[in-house]
């Protein structure tokens, strides 16, 4: 199975870990040499609920003895894909009612930007450096990382970038930007909170010159900051929010939600603004609204914050310089790279998966499962101490 995993499926970097999965449940993953990994990254905070969560498996159980795909986005009521954008209707604040329902959240960042762009008449575009938003032409003209883009110019025209967190950069949103899109809390940079009043003051410069402001919640969204969605801890309402990652309980999908007069731009002049085959697949949004049925109807979200203490509380170690993020989005920053490599590496050798952040090197990333046990986190935090004592005393 290695040989044809290298042999035939694509990979993304020239060293993958290429642990062969044999099932998984609950806070753990297990391998097929029989040995067993908590999990502290989720599948990239993905699995919101962890492996194999029963509301979810029955959920789509229940959808595949109805019905699979039948009609492309839009045309078909389809009650999972409406009872979903309703339930999320219910917990957002006014005006974000309406959802376009995607199959990945780099495909609800495309529509987001295409939405502000149609809504404006405008093309500007203002990210932030550092920023990631998917992987796709329109997501990748926005991720303020050179390094990863310059392989594939060019990109889509009409993008500044200015500095997360640096009020003097707002001055550079004028009436020529269609829109301004951020990550909530930054992830690839580090996971970076926004400074306080920081999105405050970003929202209230594009209603002054009339630009649209998108928050990127793929990763802070679903429960994960200990609010449904991260913006809600910022006392702000963007204009359009994209989703992903967590929502779909370990199934792919993504989302973008604003108000009916600005997602009803989408219908007409032109129409078909924007189209999916299997946006709102019927299984993947009865997953979906079991998730978020899960996280509205449990405590949850609310715990998060106490596991949050419970992790910072555990890991204090001369490595550890700090814990950034909020909730259950956390991450440790290290001395150096190669330390960072060294946790990682020898944590999953002794069944604790952790992972890298995208553009910070000295970062360790921690995005358990919203339902971890505080007796599993003593577990993983035991391990990674013990890890961080053996470079320690290397180094000495």
């Amino acid at each position: 199975m290695k040989q044809d995993f290298f042999k035939y499926q694509a990979q993304t970097t020239p060293h993958p870990l290429a642990m062969e999965i044999s099932h998984a449940n609950g806070s753990y993953i297990y391998t097929t040499d029989g040995k067993k990994h908590l999990d502290f990254v989720a599948g990239v905070s993905a699995c919101s609920l962890g492996h194999r969560h029963p509301r979810v498996v029955q959920a789509i159980k229940g959808q595949l003895d109805k019905y699979l795909h039948v009609m492309v986005y839009g045309e078909y009521i389809q009650s999972p894909a409406v009872e979903l954008s309703k339930l999320l209707a219910s917990h957002l604040p006014d005006p974000l009612e309406k959802t376009y329902l995607t199959n990945s959240g780099t495909e609800a960042i495309e529509g987001s930007l295409k939405l502000a762009r149609r809504v404006t008449g405008r093309s500007q575009i203002i990210s932030a450096k550092l920023a990631y938003h998917g992987n796709t032409m329109g997501s990748m003209s926005v991720m303020g990382y050179e390094e990863r883009k310059q392989a594939f110019r060019p990109l889509i025209p009409d993008i500044t970038f200015i500095t997360f967190n640096e009020d003097e950069d707002i001055k550079y949103i004028t009436n020529k930007t269609a829109g301004v899109i951020l990550e909530t809390i930054q992830g690839g940079a580090g996971f970076i909170e926004p400074k306080k009043e920081y999105l405050k003051k970003v929202k209230k410069r594009c209603e002054e010159v009339g630009a649209l402001l998108i928050l990127d919640e793929i990763q802070p969204g679903f429960g994960r900051t200990g609010k449904l969605f991260g913006f809600q801890n910022y006392d702000i309402i963007p204009d359009i929010i994209a989703m992903g990652k967590g929502m779909g309980g370990g199934l792919p999908i993504g989302a973008f939600t604003a108000s009916s007069a600005i997602m009803d731009k989408l219908q007409d002049n032109p129409k078909l603004g924007h189209i999916t085959t299997f946006g709102g697949n019927p299984v993947i949004a009865a997953a979906a609204l079991a998730t978020l049925q899960e996280l509205t109807e449990s405590d949850l979200m609310a715990a998060t914050l106490e596991k949050e203490k419970l992790f910072r509380s555990l890991l204090i170690h001369p490595l550890i310089k700090e814990i950034r993020g909020l909730g259950l989005m956390l991450a440790f920053i290290t001395p150096s790279a190669e330390i960072t490599n060294q946790i990682i590496l020898k944590c999953k050798n002794k069944g604790l998966i952790l992972f890298w952040l995208l553009f910070e090197p000295l970062a360790v990333r921690i995005t358990p499962p919203l339902t971890i046990s505080k007796k599993e986190i003593e577990e993983g935090c035991q391990i990674i101490l013990e890890v961080l004592n053996e470079i320690l005393n290397i180094k000495k």
